[in-house]
């Protein structure tokens, strides 16, 4: 019996849903823990792109089962889209595909509510998604939420329409001018329950811990990324769950002495959606070399990514918050062609030089400093062994490995699934 964690080290779109997709063969059940379907996990084989949003990344292998744990909030109108996109792949949802009953369940008012929310803000949007994640888990923690076990009881419509009435409510007191058709977005709603009513919804936790017992692998998916995490991450420009590793305990029902190894992914320059601070961040002619050559646009939203510089202070701290095992370095070949490469390795904050990552990275406190690299100019996308890799990226890889103190065992040279080098 094997529990293992795989999440993201940075502010997401770092390529787990890949990874996972190139573990799964490892595992017999492969677990979703946290978040909704905002995050889009990109995988990419046999000439086809595909890009899931709730439904766990190792659907697309034959012999195991995913299960969406509790801690996800899922909207059944994208969860039914999700699986219509599937249908032409004949992959057998009713026996591979399990739900948590203790899953919260995204209302069309909880959009609307994240749309009213976000324009009442102004200036100081925090960047939403609008997919009505953060009212969803705001009512979870306020104990007003709905959950896929409520679709089984006969009273779930009386306790749709208490919530739905009390959010129609909260949007008139947000004062703001926002359209819609409830009548229409509650159709389309009922209508995708009725079909998330064809799957096999279990009790999570139990179904876990038997299978531990008998001696099932277990691989748990995070979504987003550490640096997004709403307790640790750059509050408040956070998503609404826990993304490190400690929600995964309370996404699934894993106690925390099960988990054996910590996989953490991160890409060789960092990106960032959406608002919020970023120190690393590039405005000059790098950062638009990264968006490009690395297709930065997110795979759910299209929204283009900011990219910048690696940085070593944010790693580092999201190595020690998550207790990561492994690394997995990912897209290396977007800094192929770099003359020099940069990496923060320090803040100057308010006149001090540290290396940790403190309460506030907000730019009038903090000023990278940055160690500068020779780059490469390899193309290394047929790359097969790390062997062939450039001696420059070696010297980079090694010198990240020494700073965070844990070894990098892949790297990333492709969107392919065959584009993954094991060191």
């Amino acid at each position: 019996m094997t529990v293992d964690l795989l999440l993201g080290l940075q502010w997401g779109d770092e390529g787990k849903g890949k990874i996972v997709d190139v573990l799964t063969s490892k595992y017999d059940i492969i677990a979703r823990f946290q978040g909704g379907p905002n995050a889009g996990h990109t995988l990419e084989f046999d000439g086809i792109k595909h890009v899931l949003r709730t439904i766990p990344s190792g659907i697309f292998h034959k012999n195991n089962i995913n299960i969406i744990g509790n801690g996800v909030v899922i909207d059944p109108v994208v969860f039914k889209s999700e699986i219509d996109g599937l249908a032409k792949f004949n992959l057998d949802l009713k026996s591979k595909l399990i739900i948590s009953r203790k899953a919260h369940l995204i209302l069309p008012t909880h959009r609307l509510l994240d749309a009213a929310s976000e324009a009442s803000k102004g200036k100081a949007k925090i960047g939403s998604t609008l997919k009505g994640i953060g009212p969803t888990y705001m009512d979870k923690t306020g104990r007003n939420g709905i959950r896929v076990g409520d679709i089984e009881l006969e009273d779930f419509k009386e306790k749709y329409r208490i919530l739905a009435n009390k959010h129609e409510e909260m949007i008139k007191f947000y004062d703001v001018s926002i359209q819609y058709n409830l009548s229409e977005l509650e159709k389309e709603f009922f209508e995708a329950i009725e079909e998330l009513k064809k799957l096999t919804f279990i009790d999570s936790e139990e179904y876990l811990h038997q299978a531990q017992k008998a001696g099932k692998s277990i691989l748990c998916e995070g979504a987003q990324g550490s640096l997004l995490d709403v307790d640790f991450g750059t509050y408040p420009f956070v998503t609404s769950s826990n993304t490190t590793a400690a929600g995964a305990c309370t996404g699934l029902g894993i106690a925390p002495n099960k988990i054996k190894e910590v996989y953490g992914i991160f890409k060789a320059y960092t990106t960032r959606v959406g608002s919020g601070p970023f120190p690393t961040e590039d405005f000059e002619d790098a950062g638009t070399v990264m968006a490009k050559v690395g297709n930065e646009f997110g795979s759910v939203t299209g929204r283009q990514r900011r990219c910048g510089w690696l940085d070593i202070v944010a790693l580092k701290y999201a190595v020690q918050v998550n207790g990561v095992t492994q690394l997995m370095m990912m897209k290396g070949d977007v800094l192929s062609g770099f003359k020099t490469l940069k990496v923060c390795t320090s803040y100057n904050y308010k006149g001090q030089n540290i290396t940790h990552l403190p309460y506030n990275i907000e730019p009038e406190n903090i000023t990278p400093v940055y160690t500068e690299f020779k780059g490469w100019n390899a193309d290394l996308t047929g790359m097969s062994s790390y062997d062939q890799l450039p001696k420059e990226l070696k010297e980079y890889i090694a010198f990240i490995e020494k700073e965070v103190e844990v070894p990098i065992t892949i790297v990333s040279v492709g969107p392919d699934r065959k584009q993954t080098i094991m060191k």
